[in-house]
């Protein structure tokens, strides 16, 4: 890898852009056990509106992570599954939230630190 692994042409910029949505991991994890239709997912999800989901779903099928199939029934009965492409980023997905497991206490105690610090240059808490 090249010192200017992460400019903005560079294929792992792109890929810390997919993963940077609050969003399209949950969604891409809350996918992982196979298809689901839309309730399905706001139900495994909680906190996401339906607005956000659709147009969440709409980004993961542009960038080819996930695949939208519509049965023949009327109305349509709509699921959203995992591609292939989808599930090669379940891994990182995976390290990520290993990550937050172990360390998160540590996060939010330098958050809370920072907040009661008046000396400290911090966003808004």
């Amino acid at each position: 890898m090249t010192t200017d692994a992460f400019l903005a042409d560079c294929r792992a910029r792109l890929a810390f852009d997919l993963l940077s949505n609050t969003w399209n991991a949950v969604v891409l994890w809350a996918l992982r056990d196979g298809p689901r239709r839309p309730v399905e997912l706001r139900e495994r999800i909680g906190g996401i509106s339906s607005k956000v989901l659709t147009e969440t779903l709409r980004r993961l099928q542009f960038n080819g992570l996930v695949d939208r199939q519509a049965g023949p029934d009327a109305p349509s009965r709509v699921e959203y599954q995992l591609t292939a492409l989808g599930r090669t980023l379940l891994a990182p997905i995976d390290a990520v939230g290993a990550w937050a497991f172990e360390y998160g206490d540590e996060v939010m105690a330098a958050q809370e630190a920072a907040c009661t610090d008046p000396q400290s240059r911090r966003p808004t808490c």
